[in-house]
């Protein structure tokens, strides 16, 4: 049931739709395009981070998005710049929006454009951009969103390899005040995130209550942290009257781009299938991921800075039902507070020096 990280070894990109760039020089601009929900567009960024090392100073890398996930990506120095279109998730919205923008996009004259997206939305911007090169996202392939990703920018003929899970942030203000303010004193800082949409996706909360518990007893200079939207607010008050002082409940509290900065101060996350999981790995944070009726196939973490439990073992696994056709989550019960503790620890012991570097 546990599955350890991916090796990053990408495959061929033959199965790509692709125009690759050719030229001996590197391009001037490339815009990338992702308008999904936020965990999607997050899966991104370490291999758009890795692009744009490998691309000569004063290379152009801007960003096409939705207005609803755009606030990470616009805090990080990765970007010269991010468009952002409204409508919401409404595709006939999107679809205005993204035509309306085109003229200011085509200013630009991008040489090459990563479609990571590609649904009708963004193959329509692509092909009015008319760049020289151009590649589209693999949106089927049993393979993880993240070598897909890989594979996409690879397939524009730049051989990245290896996620770069290290972002250089602009100036944020009040971070570590934030953690202050609701009860840090400086300890390691364990993120608890119960937040899968779907029952079938929810670890019982009474797990992560005994987690925390077996955490504390080993590891007593921790505290856990409770970060996210006003989704988790109850679970997150019930685990903060049982845990006390050793919880710092922040729920409600931060904004996308807060959240992610202030994830940056964690030494592990337990998560299920969340945005908050995805902006984990990608950071470089060891992260163990609890799948239950989800596919961990297409959304694991990567790297061997994560690991995951998952319901592949199970006939009905994973199911991708909102609820348990038996009438629980056994997927996810059957994973007990022991048994994903001792996970944790591997995990922990192996990345420790986080804590200290």
């Amino acid at each position: 049931m546990r599955k350890p990280s991916s090796s990053y070894h990408i495959a061929d990109c033959s199965a790509i739709a692709a125009k690759p760039w050719r030229l001996s020089s590197f391009p001037k601009r490339i815009l990338a395009i992702r308008m999904q929900a936020m965990g999607d567009l997050v899966i991104t960024l370490p291999y758009l981070q890795a692009l744009r090392n490998f691309l000569p100073a004063g290379t152009r890398l801007d960003l096409l998005t939705r207005e609803e996930v755009a606030p990470i990506p616009r805090a990080l120095e990765l970007f010269d710049h991010v468009y952002a279109i409204g409508g919401g998730r409404s595709e006939k919205k999107q679809l205005f929006f993204s035509v309306i923008s085109l003229p200011k996009l085509f200013m630009n004259r991008y040489q090459v454009v990563l479609d990571l997206q590609n649904n009708y939305i963004s193959r329509l911007t692509r092909k009015m951009l008319m760049p020289r090169a151009w590649s589209a996202f693999d949106r089927y392939s049993p393979n993880a969103a993240g070598e897909r990703t890989c594979k996409t920018i690879q397939a524009a003929g730049f051989p990245i390899n290896l996620p770069i899970t290290r972002f250089s942030l602009k100036p944020i203000n009040g971070i570590p005040e934030l953690l202050f303010d609701n009860g840090w004193n400086g300890n390691r800082l364990i993120v608890l995130n119960p937040a899968g949409a779907f029952e079938t996706r929810n670890w019982p909360l009474h797990h992560y209550l005994a987690f925390a518990r077996l955490w504390a007893r080993q590891f007593p200079d921790s505290q856990f942290l409770m970060i996210g939207t006003s989704f988790i607010e109850q679970k997150a008050a019930w685990l903060k009257q049982k845990l006390g002082e050793k919880l710092v409940n922040i729920v409600g509290k931060t904004t996308p781009a807060t959240a992610f900065a202030t994830l940056q101060q964690a030494d592990l996350v337990l998560s299920e299938d969340s945005g908050l999981m995805h902006m984990a790995w990608v950071s470089g944070i060891p992260t163990i991921a609890l799948f239950g009726g989800t596919r961990s196939d297409w959304s694991r973490p990567l790297g061997e800075h994560s690991a995951f439990l998952d319901a592949s073992d199970l006939d009905c696994g994973p199911c991708m039902q909102e609820a348990c056709r038996y009438g629980d989550v056994h997927c996810l019960d059957r994973f007990t507070p022991a048994m994903v503790f001792d996970e944790a620890v591997i995990l922990y012991n192996k990345f420790a020096h986080r804590a200290t570097s």
